[in-house]
């Protein structure tokens, strides 16, 4: 589930008030509205925030070995055919005059929280889906303000305060609102009101509906199906024989329908893991050993869901029962070693008064979507290679049938 943050509770509380008091008097729940922001070619950006040389270059951001692959790039290295997810040789190869840059998580994570809080200060319920990306639920808004005036006031507040190109889409739902912001790009804003929504999508590309990948466009033109339009006005029928039930969540999107919510959470989404020993411990080789296993689990719950952490906390409870945590915002990152090197420092500065340990426990918070590679931009193709071989034996054998010797 993808981190789902609120400013404060009486702002929640007020909208959800205003949909409970229009369904009370028997009133159809009033229209949704809701906004999909997404950062422009967002590392590329941050790159040339520090870096404004680089603007009007084509700049590609990256591992930068040939075995490395392509992060982002710029509008003008996409003009040579350039695209995230290429491998870096050929990329060198298309666009040789291309700026080479390699990635810096860090830099960027601290871009994305600072656009995240300047939203959390404006909107009543927002939901982060990843490191460049946000949606917020206006629904209702329109009775106090212009909700296209207050998308746009919104933008230029995060473009003024952070430098950074940022688009929006608007519309009744995630799937319209998203693929609005797509055309919006680059840095541009569009709305799509309801009546217009099939209008808006039928001359567009399947390509443009979220959930359509290579496989599945390439099986939609073997159809006959390169168009939304087309794939709107086949029977929903044809599209679940086709494809099952991907097939029929497609067409739905097609149709412009998707009541996905953009729901209040009250808490930061985290995962963690405790340990109570059956023995209190001083045994720091052994502490060690736990939360290496630890972290090695939810690495792979990380990974396995698409998440990212951006943020870790280690707790300790003495024989006493004395109770310590601490935490550290670190890089979005779902890699074990990178984890447990964080877990360990965490540890050796929580761990200074030398009592026995009877619990420890590790938890991952600040939850976001996004693909792996993102924090692999110094690793090397084997690395990759062996995460995601890793992880698909465990999904076949279990969990428990390979670890690392740390764990």
């Amino acid at each position: 589930m993808a981190k789902i943050l609120i400013k404060n509770s009486s702002k929640v509380q007020l909208f959800w008030n205003m949909q409970a008091f229009w369904a009370k008097k028997g009133e159809k729940m009033m229209e949704r509205t809701i906004l999909h922001l997404d950062l422009d070619t967002f590392f590329v950006s941050v790159e040339r925030l520090v870096n404004p040389s680089l603007e009007g270059k084509p700049v590609i951001v990256g591992g930068m070995s040939d075995r490395g692959v392509v992060s982002t790039c710029s509008y003008e290295a996409r003009k040579f055919g350039v695209h995230s997810a290429m491998p870096m040789r050929m990329a060198r190869q298309l666009c040789a005059q291309a700026v080479f840059i390699r990635g810096d998580m860090e830099l960027y994570s601290r871009y994305s929280r600072l656009v995240t809080d300047i939203i959390a200060d404006t909107a009543p319920v927002y939901e982060k889906m990843s490191i460049d990306e946000h949606y917020l639920d206006l629904t209702g808004m329109d009775r106090f303000h212009d909700c296209q005036l207050w998308s746009h006031e919104l933008r230029q507040r995060i473009i003024k305060e952070t430098g950074l190109p940022i688009s929006f889409g608007l519309s009744e739902n995630k799937t319209v609102s998203k693929i609005a912001t797509g055309q919006a790009k680059p840095n541009g804003e569009l709305q799509v009101p309801t009546p217009y929504i099939n209008d808006f999508l039928d001359p567009l590309s399947v390509q443009k509906i979220p959930m359509v990948g290579e496989k599945t466009y390439a099986l939609l033109r073997s159809m006959g199906v390169e168009k939304i339009g087309t794939l709107r006005r086949l029977p929903p029928l044809a599209m679940e024989r086709a494809m099952g039930k991907h097939g029929l969540d497609i067409w739905k999107k097609a149709n412009g329908q998707d009541d996905t919510p953009v729901c209040p959470y009250q808490e930061r989404k985290s995962i963690s893991k405790e340990r109570t020993f059956e023995q209190d411990t001083i045994d720091v080789a052994t502490i060690k050993q736990c939360l290496a296993r630890m972290v090695e689990s939810l690495g792979f719950d990380l990974r396995s869901q698409g998440k990212l952490t951006g943020c870790v906390t280690v707790k300790i409870r003495y024989s006493n029962f004395d109770t310590h945590d601490m935490q550290q915002r670190i890089p979005y990152t779902a890699f074990d070693h990178v984890l447990r090197e964080t877990v360990n420092g965490i540890f050796d500065r929580l761990y200074n008064r030398r009592m026995m340990i009877r619990l420890i426990g590790v938890r991952f918070s600040e939850l976001v979507s996004g693909a792996p590679q993102l924090a692999l931009f110094d690793d090397n193709a084997e690395l990759t290679n062996l995460y995601s071989a890793m992880d698909k034996i465990k999904m076949r054998f279990g969990e428990q049938i390979i670890h690392r010797a740390a764990g």
